[in-house]
């Protein structure tokens, strides 16, 4: 019988033309000619032939993917052995490898293709009209480790990895609950990419978890190789440069707002995990803001919002104020500007402009160059630089100071999104102080705040609970109460079970002759 390959066009990827060559033959070699021209030139798919007794047999996977082939082999040629003597069947094969942790059927030769690139391992029996697939994936990745992009002082060290059932497994350790919920889809028609749903039943809303599995279903893609692609498919303003999904590389983290009735995404092969919905308050949160004493949180809290005003006007106002309002700066404070401004041949907005261009093009320099190098070339490029262009006149001592302060500030936010999020937008706000003035640093600054209270993240008002103001939330926005005082999760998310703990948690000294007085 002719075998004959074809292409869908959208799609890319050969079929069987002939109906019934779809469907796994008894015959061992017919499925093996089909499944050799449809891997075609892929060097890391093995087929592997054996004997057991009288019986062809092939075992099917990915080079690379497998990390206890040998033991599966071996078990497989011994079971197979002694079953020589009686009929095999799919259904006794499946009843005998109880040493596997994970074993299936199919007879479609396209679920067998999909198991193998997936990572499977696919046995082949000749006289059996079934394809028996077990899990066996495994192969070099890399392990838990801390996560680089959210260190902290206190709190756990371990971090996600590109393993998507490495990383469920972190949160399911986490939350030990049957109401963890963990659902499966598969994204990209060419990547197969496999996505997790996780959220708590009872905690998330219905509506929310509807609406995220609806979003993701109406993705038609041919590839997904981050988490970042499912981010700019689902998020509700993809003109807005404000993040409205949050992500992180820490289990906790997720846990935590998976307990206030958030939904997690999980994409294989990336540690970012997506959390939604998120507010605009949620990005200057910290993990570590929940493990330390509540009095020094409640400090670095308010102390990050004032460094978020900084690192969003400070330019702004410097190039409106010395521009246009001399009369605001001290008599002092303008003489020592004015002397150190003499010899620059440039307007202010340009030398504030050509220091806040050098500045990131330092810090992304820094990022991309190797660890070492690049902390090199961040701490003595922005001194070499600074202090060369101050003594060739090119830009104002004071201009330097502005700038340094404000990339200072914008390292105070905990989350890269939303700092490089600010960081942009300063410059919008130079330009408007340069045109009209400390007005247009206020104009640009009320433009800002009307988006954000009308952004909105799957439903929730990005400003919430400060718009629409929500005075019992208000204990984890800018500050952050002590743990026996947030008895409620936030009625925001959580409709139902809104109650955290039981009231009347707050610690109490214990009485006389009580609790190690020895008298």
């Amino acid at each position: 019988m002719k075998k004959l390959l074809r292409k869908k066009s959208a799609k890319n990827q050969a079929l069987v033309s002939d109906e019934t060559n779809k469907n796994v033959d008894t015959n061992i070699m017919e499925n093996i000619e089909i499944l050799k021209a449809l891997f075609k030139d892929c060097s890391d798919i093995v087929f592997r032939p054996f004997l057991a007794g009288r019986k062809k047999a092939y075992l099917l996977f990915v080079d690379g993917f497998i990390n206890t082939l040998a033991v599966e082999l071996n078990g497989l040629r011994q079971l197979l052995d002694e079953l020589q003597g009686e009929r095999i069947t799919a259904e006794i094969l499946k009843e005998k490898m109880i040493s596997i942790s994970s074993v299936n059927e199919t007879t479609e030769l396209d679920e067998v293709v999909s198991n193998v690139l997936k990572g499977n391992t696919v046995l082949l029996v000749d006289g059996v009209s079934k394809a028996i697939i077990f899990d066996s994936k495994g192969g070099d990745r890399r392990t838990v480790s801390e996560p680089t992009t959210e260190s902290v002082v206190r709190g756990p060290r371990e971090g996600f990895t590109e393993v998507i059932r490495t990383n469920t497994a972190l949160v399911r350790h986490k939350i030990r609950s049957n109401r963890l919920k963990i659902l499966a889809r598969e994204i990209g028609e060419e990547t197969k990419t496999q996505i997790a749903i996780l959220y708590v039943e009872g905690l998330a809303a219905p509506e929310l978890v509807k609406e995220v599995l609806s979003r993701l279903d109406r993705i038609k893609t041919d590839s997904i190789l981050e988490s970042g692609y499912i981010e700019e498919f689902i998020e509700d303003s993809p003109w807005s440069m404000f993040p409205q999904i949050q992500n992180t590389e820490r289990p906790d983290t997720v846990a935590a707002n998976l307990l206030e009735g958030r939904v997690a995404i999980m994409v294989d092969g990336t540690p970012f995990v997506l959390i939604m919905p998120a507010t605009f308050w949620q990005f200057f949160q910290s993990s570590e803001d929940y493990y330390g004493r509540y009095h020094i949180y409640v400090f670095l809290r308010l102390l990050r919002v004032f460094f978020l005003f900084i690192a969003l006007t400070l330019p702004g106002i410097y190039v409106a104020v010395t521009t246009y309002h001399q009369e605001m700066i001290p008599t002092s404070l303008l003489f020592s500007i004015a002397a150190s401004r003499e010899a620059i041949p440039f307007p202010m907005f340009v030398e504030a402009l050509i220091m806040e261009v050098s500045f990131e093009a330092l810090r992304e320099a820094g990022v991309r160059l190797p660890q070492v190098v690049g902390q090199a070339v961040g701490i003595l490029g922005a001194l070499v630089i600074g202090t060369a262009a101050v003594e060739a006149g090119i830009v104002s001592a004071p201009t330097v100071i502005i700038v340094s302060i404000t990339g200072i500030a914008s390292f105070t936010i905990p989350r890269f999104n939303m700092s490089i999020s600010i960081r942009m937008l300063r410059f919008p706000l130079m330009i408007l102080g340069a045109m009209f003035g400390f007005y247009g640093v206020i104009l640009g600054f009320l433009l800002i705040l009307t988006h954000l209270c009308k952004l909105r993240s799957f439903g929730i008002p990005y400003f919430w609970p400060l718009a629409p103001i929500s005075f019992k939330s208000l204990k984890d926005v800018l500050i952050r109460v002590p743990w026996w005082a947030m008895n409620r999760r936030p009625d925001q998310f959580v409709k139902e079970d809104q109650k955290r703990q039981v009231d009347h948690l707050m610690p109490s000294p214990p009485k006389m002759g009580e609790g190690g007085d020895p008298s």
